[in-house]
């Protein structure tokens, strides 16, 4: 259908018409009007066009860009003096990255990376006019890459910009204002302020300012939802406190893969002809008409996969613009962003991976004790300091060893993740802890009137339940004769002596 409608315009222009018959419509025909096909094909959500379609269009080969001469160009109408040599280190490191790092599916070093640095160099140079450009430069690199590097390939990046940048030091940003707002932020959702998960939201927030399409990767239990909302929590305090002229976010949440690609962009009933927008047009067109200062986040939630992201091409590059089926474009607004949390992207297209920033969160940097003190924060006020201490000092002891031993010697009937096998612990815990919310209905402070354990009860309830729920959480997961193993491995344990090498504590834990 589409050949034929092409061909139809294509001749009319030909033939020097300036009105037109087409598809049952009179049409005025602007004979400057053309067709034009960009390709990237041979992988998943795309298709080759059909014979018919392709012998109409002539076929074009684009070399491959000099990126050196665009990044000279860049920087010089950005006001870098040294714009030739600054452009030649970007390459250079980009093309180191890519001989010497990992291979990860959403690392890119392509020509949007690139101009994605030089943006970020452009609003550097506006804000720090008097700064030495090696120094703007340097940082530009590391604010747009550091985020999505994984923790081992870290160290080479860093040898890769010192070995370019020699005896260049990055002053420390000012993020007091940020900092202190995100504690504030934390402690409000019962979060621990650890060191990575604040490094990880201000990366988050560089990553925000430099591109309008970013990606949240990372397995379960990595922070990815906490960053964002305490980010989120975070900019609106500073927007209270009137501090770094910073804005209230509004976010619009969505699962696309929960949904058909109808129900997600739109479609045409076959019955009535009749146009039904989906939820991602009506949320997209909500959040770009909504003209106040407020940052906008369009949050996708769920896998990303080549069949429904392939049509959010033309929102994530430059173009900023939401093309819809039934023929409407809507504009992308500057306060908004396009914010995908997926666990991997091992189906996403090139062309995806290439028009997002990324920001990479590791399960393992995060470790389980941030997780135990918020859930300690929550345990009902009848159980005392004493016993939360020695809830802390079992769980610190016992489980990280047990971990450990699993991983190494046992196997699994189905995958897991430590930190999900101490929720899930931590999860069983609260729900056998009814002996200890007695009065709680009252909310008035007289929870403890009808609480009838004694101090001694109440702490060999407790380690019973801790191991109980140890045995039927961290211990679950093994086939039949792993549980023989792990049984005598967890006896061993609580008869005192935690075997090597599984007494080695972890970082994290």
């Amino acid at each position: 259908v589409v050949a034929q409608q092409v061909m139809h315009i294509q001749r009319s222009v030909q033939q020097g018409k300036t009105e037109f018959d087409f598809e049952g419509s009179h049409l005025q025909l602007n004979k400057s009007c053309a067709v034009f096909i960009t390709m990237n094909p041979g992988y998943a959500g795309r298709a080759d066009l059909p014979d018919n379609l392709k012998v109409l269009f002539r076929t074009v080969a684009m070399m491959v860009p000099d990126y050196g001469m665009i990044g000279e160009i860049m920087l010089m109408s950005f006001g870098f003096s040294e714009g030739r040599v600054l452009a030649r280190k970007i390459v250079a490191t980009y093309k180191l990255c890519s001989e010497q790092l990992s291979s990860q599916t959403h690392y890119d070093y392509g020509m949007r990376a690139v101009m994605a640095v030089l943006r970020a160099a452009g609003n550097l140079k506006q804000a720090y006019r008097d700064q030495p450009e090696s120094v703007l430069m340097l940082r530009s690199i590391r604010d747009v890459n550091l985020p999505k590097f994984l923790s081992h390939d870290l160290p080479l990046f860093e040898g890769i910009t010192k070995d370019l940048f020699p005896g260049v030091v990055l002053p420390q940003p000012d993020y007091v204002n940020m900092l202190a707002a995100m504690n504030w932020a934390c402690e409000q959702a019962n979060l621990q302020p650890e060191k990575y998960f604040l490094q990880k939201t201000i990366e988050l927030f560089e990553m925000i300012v430099v591109r309008h399409g970013l990606m949240v990767v990372g397995l379960s239990y990595a922070g990815k939802t906490c960053s964002y909302r305490t980010l989120r929590d975070t900019l609106g305090r500073l927007k209270d406190l009137d501090q770094n002229e910073e804005n209230h976010v509004k976010v619009f949440h969505m699962n696309p893969k929960s949904i058909s690609m109808g129900q997600l962009y739109g479609q045409t009933d076959p019955v009535t002809n009749e146009w039904t927008d989906g939820i991602l047009a009506i949320q997209f067109r909500t959040a770009a008409q909504d003209r106040g200062p407020e940052r906008k986040w369009v949050m996708f939630d769920g896998p990303v996969d080549a069949i429904w992201i392939e049509n959010m091409n033309t929102v994530l590059d430059d173009n900023k613009k939401l093309c819809l089926v039934s023929g409407e474009i809507i504009q992308m607004s500057g306060a908004m962003n396009m914010i995908f949390e997926p666990q991997d992207l091992e189906v996403a297209s090139p062309a995806t991976v290439s028009r997002c920033g990324m920001v990479y969160y590791e399960p393992h940097q995060v470790g389980l004790y941030p997780s135990l003190s918020s859930w300690l924060n929550t345990l009902p006020a009848t159980v005392s300091q004493n016993d939360k201490e020695m809830i802390e000092s079992m769980f610190k002891w016992l489980v990280p060893p047990a971990l450990k031993y699993l991983r190494r010697e046992l196997k699994e009937v189905s995958p897991s993740s430590d930190i999900q096998m101490g929720w899930s612990m931590l999860k069983m815990i609260d729900s056998m802890m009814e002996d200890f919310k007695y009065g709680e209905e009252y909310g008035d402070g007289r929870e403890l009137k009808n609480y009838k354990l004694t101090e001694k009860e109440a702490t060999a309830q407790l380690e019973g339940i801790f191991l109980f729920t140890m045995t039927w959480s961290v211990c679950a997961s093994v086939d039949a004769p792993g549980r023989t193993k792990f049984s005598d491995f967890i006896k061993e344990c609580t008869a005192g002596t935690v075997p090597a090498p599984y007494n080695e504590e972890g970082e994290c834990g």
